[in-house]
């Protein structure tokens, strides 16, 4: 992974970046819809690189190259809008996620020794 000469950021802090972001546009955020459609896309691109970089469907020479790396900060940025446009807190929403897998997960994969 590339190191960069940029901070580290906490959802909070990524949340309220995107927020400063959003906050400098009249239109401010997309509704709900639209922003799920966005998702949708971004994950397809993620999906491609994926598909690109591990599957068998090699990039025809005309196309850009992209990386992993950049198509998963689109989704995140999108996931970020997503979030702050429903005043949902990201570390919150993923400290929930977490407690239901590990409860519900605790015994259904292999554990290592």
């Amino acid at each position: 992974m590339p190191e960069f000469d940029q901070p580290i950021y906490s959802t909070s802090d990524m949340q309220d970046r995107v927020d400063q972001y959003i906050g400098q546009f009249k239109e401010g955020y997309f509704s709900p819809l639209s922003l799920m459609a966005r998702l949708s896309e971004e994950t397809g691109e993620l999906a491609r690189e994926v598909n690109h970089f591990y599957g068998e469907k090699p990039k025809k020479a005309s196309e850009q190259p992209k990386t992993m790396e950049e198509e998963l900060g689109d989704v995140l940025f999108v996931l970020t809008c997503f979030a702050n446009s429903l005043d949902i807190d990201l570390s919150e929403a993923f400290n929930q996620s977490m407690e239901k897998i590990e409860t519900r997960d605790s015994d259904r994969w292999t554990k290592k020794d």
